[in-house]
């Protein structure tokens, strides 16, 4: 057994349920716990202010709990496997402990963590971790991937779950102070703003607490029943404390299934890992579509329309509350999500991978698997997605899901005295809702004619 084990914190910033974490505990003497920064400055393609602010407060708790079993967080900056190497040498580590991520770029540091365990003859060992079930475990009878969510689900409800994990207690002495570590991370250290949006508080104890109420309070007894309406809490509220690992899956799950209404939650959980798998298996989805007969369809969109939905300025009042959300809280529920991507890319014709990149520079739960798989269901193009011709009427969705306005109305102000019918209908021309209030910026039903006809053009030159 090694004396010394260094485990490496990526997207599983807790102590409870935590596997690598749980089992280099139990192999060593001594665990040194790290955490990697990336060194990228002021903008990146896929993360903001928001995530990163969330990022800062899950660092800091962490510290803070480590503190309290005598341990500390070792804080690094730079490529990991160098940042890693470095540190085996310092500390004479006998073994790199870590949990597995699903991503193309995640899986190509673990192959170069392992060269350089391997070159340096000392261990490494990887544990699944954020799902349930790896992709590689939910197969086909043939033992191919799943491309359709539903015989995906059956077979992966089907398996048998694993037990959470305790909570780890000790992890022997702290790290000699030779060994340096960086101060705990601000926006400062990429060289970002302060985020617009009101984040949730960070942490494995706030992250817990939200959990708690999730589970203890009756919404998820009424999530089959609510979880499509957006105003108030309807649905659980973790997204972000998943894909941070602030909380474990397997505890998540277990807790969960001791409530008898639970099933519809329980299927979305498998959902987030269907789409695990579909990146897993065809990483190619981040740079074209899923479904090889739309590739190449052309989004005649413009920036300026981009730039309407972006800011929550199209006229649309519930396409408007879903981005101003996003805006001021880094958040967005889920229903609005589908709405306001299908609005982008079947009434707007912008490219899904706009809207892609947007929402992961917003969001505060970003993660690119069910990102990438909810815009290319929204835009028709994905996995198991919705067909092309079947396109949203957000007016009709409006109506069915905030019938009285009251999500509409907290998110967008200047509609507060407006009567709640005609929030679901397209004003008389001219008249727009109310003052300050812009006109729809397109008619619905000519765009998804448009919309019908690129597509069919593009399928019909395809052959």
């Amino acid at each position: 057994m090694p004396r010394t084990i260094l485990h490496w914190f990526r997207r599983d910033l807790r102590l409870t349920d935590n596997t690598a974490l749980h089992h280099a505990a139990k192999a060593a003497e001594q665990v040194i716990p790290v955490h990697v920064l990336s060194d990228w400055k002021s903008s990146h393609g896929w993360t903001g202010p928001n995530r990163q602010q969330f990022l800062c407060g899950n660092l800091e708790s962490l510290a803070r709990n480590l503190e309290t079993l005598g341990s500390r967080l070792i804080i690094r900056c730079g490529r990991a496997d160098a940042e890693i190497e470095r540190l085996i040498h310092e500390t004479q580590a006998g073994a790199v402990y870590f949990n597995r991520d699903y991503d193309p770029f995640g899986r190509a540091m673990e192959k170069k963590i392992a060269a350089v365990c391997a070159r340096l003859g000392i261990e490494c060992r990887s544990f699944d971790d954020s799902v349930m079930h790896a992709p590689e475990t939910v197969l086909t009878g043939s033992g191919q991937p799943y491309r359709v969510y539903t015989p995906y689900s059956k077979n992966w409800l089907g398996l048998e779950k694993a037990a959470p994990l305790p909570r780890v207690t000790s992890l022997g002495s702290k790290a000699d102070e030779k060994v340096t570590s960086l101060p705990l991370p601000t926006l400062a250290h990429w060289n970002l703003p302060a985020p617009a949006a009101q984040i949730l508080p960070g942490g494995e104890r706030a992250a817990r607490e939200r959990m708690k109420r999730f589970i203890d309070s009756g919404i998820l007894k009424g999530y089959t029943a609510n979880r499509n309406t957006p105003a108030g809490q309807t649905t659980s509220l973790l997204s972000q404390d998943l894909r941070y690992g602030l909380i474990g899956i397997r505890e998540l799950y277990a807790r969960c299934a001791q409530v008898e209404t639970a099933s519809t939650y329980i299927k979305e959980l498998a959902w987030r890992e269907f789409y695990f798998a579909i990146l897993w298996f065809y990483p190619n989805v981040f740079d074209e579509e899923f479904a090889p007969d739309w590739r190449g369809l052309p989004w005649p969109g413009t920036d300026a329309d981009f730039q309407r939905w972006a800011t929550g300025t199209t006229g649309f009042p519930i396409v408007d509350a879903g981005m101003r959300q996003l805006l001021q809280t880094g958040l967005m529920h889920n229903r609005l999500r589908m709405i306001t991507a299908m609005f982008l890319t079947k009434d707007l014709h912008c490219d899904w991978r706009m809207g892609e990149a947007f929402f992961m520079q917003q969001l505060v739960d970003g993660e690119n698997a069910s990102n990438n798989g909810g815009w290319q269901w929204s835009a028709g193009t994905g996995a198991d997605a919705a067909p092309y011709f079947r396109i949203q009427n957000p007016w009709l969705q409006s109506a069915r899901f905030d019938p009285a306005g009251t999500y509409i109305k907290q998110w967008v102000p200047e509609l507060q005295d407006v009567p709640a019918p005609l929030l679901h209908e397209p004003p008389k021309p001219g008249l727009p809702l109310a003052k300050g209030y812009p006109l729809p910026m397109v008619d619905h039903h000519t765009e998804r004619d448009r919309c019908l006809a690129i597509f069919a053009k593009h399928k019909a030159e395809r052959g």
